[in-house]
């Protein structure tokens, strides 16, 4: 018999879910194993989305306000007041 008669449940791009393997390496790398969903994928891009443009509107928000971000001594990022040399 030949590889395809013997093993006709795999179809073209089944790719590492046609190989045989254990149970716990099912699970420690599941995302190798499941099937895409566009439904679950475009929330979470919509969501990653929104948190980029939310971080993005606080940011000019603070810039416009006179605000600049600066490091810390301890190394953590800050927002300080502009100040003038004259002040």
């Amino acid at each position: 018999m030949s590889d395809n008669t013997k093993n006709s449940h795999e179809k073209p791009g089944d790719g590492i879910r046609s190989m045989k393997s254990t149970t716990a390496f099912r699970v420690v790398n599941f995302e190798l194993y499941a099937k895409p969903n566009i439904v679950v994928m475009s929330i979470g891009a919509a969501c990653f989305g929104l948190a980029l443009g939310y971080i993005a509107y606080m940011r000019q928000k603070y810039e416009s306000m006179g605000y600049y971000s600066a490091i810390d001594a301890d190394g953590k990022e800050i927002f300080e007041k502009k100040k003038s040399k004259w002040d």
